[in-house]
C-alpha cells in the first residue's frame, strides 16, 4: 500500500495463512473420525466373525471353504483396525506439521508487529515535529505602525525566540524524516524477508497438505487390494469345495450299510396242517447310490 502505516496486505497474508493452517486442521479432525469409523467397522467385522454362526453344521470341502471365509473377514477386519491405526499417525504427521509451522511463523510475525509499531510511532512523532513548523508563520512581513520602541523591542526579542524555536524544531523535524527513512528501509526489508518467508510456508503446507492427502487416497486403495486378496482367498477356497466329494463324503461317514430290508415273508399261524407252498425270500440285492 502507499500509505506507509498501513498493514493491509500483511493483514490479507497472515489471514489466508491462518486459513491453511485451519484446513490442515480439518484434513487432520477428517482423518481422526475416518479412524474412529474404521476401527468400529474392523472390531464388529471381527465380532462377526468370531461370534456368530455360519454354517457350522457344513462338512468336508464346504466346511473347509467357510472357515476360510470366516478367517478372512476375520482378517479384512483386522485390516481396518490396522488402518485406523495408521490414519491415526496421519492426523499426528498433520498436527505436527501445522504446530511447528505455526511456531516459526509466529516468530516472523512478533517481529513484524514490533517493527510495524516502531514504524507507527516514528511516523506519528515525525507529522507532530511537521505540525510544529507549520505553526510557526513567516517572519519577513513589515513592522507598521509600532507604538513606541519598548514594545518594538519585546517584538524583536520575541521574534528572535520565534527564529531560534524555528530552527530547532527545523532541525528536530529533519532529525526525525532522517530516522523515520532508516525505519522505512528496516521495515520494507523486513516486510520483504517476511513475505518470502510466508511464501515458503506456504508452498511447503500446499505441497505437504497434497502429499497427505494422496497418500490417505493410496492408503484406501492398499486396503481395498488387501481386502480383495483375501476375498480372492475365499474364492480359490470355494472353487476347491466339490459337490460330489461332500455328498460322498457325507455317506460315508453316515453310511449303515450296502444292503436294503429283506422284503417281509409271510408265515402261515393260522392253519398249520394245511400245505401252503411257502413264499421263499428273495436274496438281498445290493443298493447302489
Amino acid at each position: 500500500s502507499t500509505d506507509l502505516t498501513s498493514t493491509v496486505g500483511y493483514d490479507s497474508i497472515i489471514q489466508h495463512l491462518n486459513d491453511g493452517r485451519k484446513n490442515c486442521k480439518e484434513f487432520e479432525d477428517f482423518l481422526k473420525e475416518r479412524a474412529i469409523i474404521e476401527e468400529k467397522y474392523g472390531k464388529e467385522l471381527i465380532n462377526l466373525s468370531k461370534k456368530k454362526p455360519c454354517g457350522q453344521t457344513e462338512l468336508n470341502t464346504l466346511k473347509r471353504s467357510l472357515d476360510v471365509f470366516k478367517q478372512q473377514i476375520d482378517n479384512v477386519g483386522q485390516g481396518h483396525i490396522q488402518l485406523a491405526q495408521t490414519l491415526r499417525e496421519e492426523a499426528k504427521k498433520m498436527e505436527d506439521f501445522r504446530e511447528k509451522q505455526k511456531l516459526h511463523r509466529k516468530k516472523i510475525e512478533l517481529i513484524m508487529e514490533a517493527i510495524h509499531k516502531n514504524r507507527n510511532l516514528q511516523y506519528k512523532k515525525t507529522m507532530e515535529v511537521k505540525q510544529m513548523c507549520c505553526c510557526f508563520l513567516p517572519c519577513g512581513q513589515p513592522l507598521l505602525h509600532l507604538p513606541c520602541l519598548s514594545c518594538f523591542c519585546q517584538l524583536f526579542l520575541k521574534l528572535a525566540q520565534t527564529k531560534s524555536a524555528l530552527e530547532d524544531t527545523d532541525r528536530s523535524y529533519q532529525q526525525s524524516v532522517t530516522t523515520m527513512e532508516k525505519i522505512r528501509e528496516e521495515w520494507q526489508n523486513e516486510h520483504i524477508k517476511a513475505c518470502e518467508f510466508f511464501e515458503t510456508q506456504e508452498c511447503e503446507r500446499i505441497n505437504y497438505f497434497r502429499n497427505a492427502l494422496w497418500l490417505h487416497v493410496n492408503q484406501l486403495s492398499l486396503g481395498c487390494v488387501q481386502n480383495d486378496e483375501k476375498y480372492e482367498e475365499i474364492r480359490k477356497s470355494l472353487e476347491m469345495c466339490s459337490i460330489e466329494k461332500d455328498v460322498d463324503f457325507f455317506v460315508n461317514l453316515r453310511k449303515t450299510g450296502s444292503l436294503a430290508p429283506a422284503p417281509v415273508v409271510y408265515e402261515n399261524y393260522y392253519n398249520a396242517q394245511r400245505n401252503v407252498t411257502p413264499v421263499r425270500s428273495p436274496a438281498p440285492v445290493p443298493i447302489s447310490r
